[in-house]
């Protein structure tokens, strides 16, 4: 029996490698995105090895015209089929607050934050349709053959901060894209989010400071990349939930931040 197929953009590293490791362990095999090359984290290769799963790999930059079209028939020639999973992982992330940020910086972190996942979104549904162009997929009920997408929005969509305003308007477009999709693309797929929250730190956090952080949330613990994995493997099997985002992020998102964690 052929596993089923997950996409997984920005695959490779940090949660994209826990997400993969994870679909890995749970019968998926895995095409691997990454923007500019590399080789998975060994973790993600131990777990297909384990569960018997078949990586593929593919490398574009998603911030170019086009690139998510051309993404999509890469994958397919590489597995030889369609993927009927996608994950939404891959992210532009700059600096530069409200004032600060300019055209350019619009248009790119939308192209990769936006674009680019509705894009893949798109052609994934569509085949899930060729798949079930003879049944019926409201009938069937069993999500089969049914497309499931995951994108990896931010729980700031909800909490906005006024830095980085250029990624945090893209992701809010994202999740507004989401519910709209989730609409438009049914029966034949199904769209949904996980927003996390800090999950793990950046070179130039200061020492303690993710303690800190996670002192600070209402359940006074951050999410690991493995409680973000998790949420999303959910998400791919519940097959009656569609247009939802789960936060993931130790309820930040149940409070009100003056600025992004990294300056706090």
């Amino acid at each position: 029996m052929t596993r089923p197929l997950a996409l997984i953009t920005g695959g490779l590293h940090r949660i994209g490698a826990a997400i993969g490791a994870t679909l890995a362990g749970a019968g998926y095999d895995l095409v691997l995105h990454s923007g500019h090359g590399g080789q998975p984290d060994d973790d993600v290769r131990a777990a297909a090895d384990a569960a018997g799963a078949e990586i593929f790999l593919t490398t574009a930059d998603l911030s170019q015209r086009g690139a998510a079209d051309r993404l999509f028939d890469d994958v397919v020639a590489l597995a030889g089929r369609a993927p009927l999973a996608l994950v939404n992982n891959a992210a532009m992330f700059g600096n530069g607050d409200g004032w600060a940020m300019d055209e350019d910086a619009l248009h790119d972190h939308l192209r990769v934050n936006m674009i680019a996942p509705v894009r893949l979104t798109q052609h994934v549904a569509m085949a899930a349709r060729d798949v079930r162009a003879d049944g019926d997929v409201r009938a069937a009920g069993d999500g089969a053959t049914r497309a499931s997408i995951i994108h990896i929005l931010d729980q700031r969509v909800f909490q906005p901060v006024t830095d980085q305003a250029a990624y945090t308007m893209a992701k809010q477009a994202l999740w507004q894209a989401l519910r709209t999709q989730a609409r438009a693309l049914a029966p034949y797929a199904r769209v949904n989010g996980v927003a996390p929250g800090l999950t793990l730190p950046a070179p130039d956090y200061a020492p303690g400071q993710m303690e800190r952080m996670a002192a600070a949330m209402p359940l006074e613990r951050l999410a690991s990349p493995q409680d973000i994995a998790d949420a999303v493997l959910f998400l791919l099997r519940a097959d009656a939930i569609t247009g939802q985002t789960i936060c993931v992020d130790g309820g930040a998102n149940l409070a009100g931040w003056p600025r992004d964690f990294a300056f706090l």
